[in-house]
């Protein structure tokens, strides 16, 4: 260590973050699910012809993100598009996060 001083500096200041999942349970400790949530957005790409451009293609990835999110959190997607969709219209620039529209929900 006493020959890279910077690399255990460095590491010292991430230390809370990479041992965060010993003191949460929730969170596990690979992502395979978010990568298992996000292979259909990977594998949709070659289908997403019917999207007719590239920002079709962007809106269409945004909405598989918030619906996965939703999924995630115990929400019901639809139930969350809504509401988060007339909040944005009541105050603009402020984004419900799915996990807050569920603390809200409950």
């Amino acid at each position: 260590m006493q020959n890279y001083p910077m690399s255990g500096a460095y590491t010292s200041g991430l230390w809370l973050g990479l041992v965060r999942f010993l003191n949460n349970p929730k969170i596990p400790l690979d992502t395979n699910g978010v990568e298992r949530a996000l292979r259909g957005v990977a594998v949709g790409r070659k289908n997403h012809y019917g999207s007719r451009s590239e920002r079709g293609t962007r809106v269409a990835a945004l909405f598989y993100s918030l619906i996965e999110s939703a999924m995630l959190c115990g929400v019901e997607p639809r139930a969350y598009l809504r509401e988060a969709t007339l909040r944005a219209a009541r105050n603009p620039g402020v984004a419900t996060l799915a996990r807050d529209f569920k603390s809200a929900e409950a």
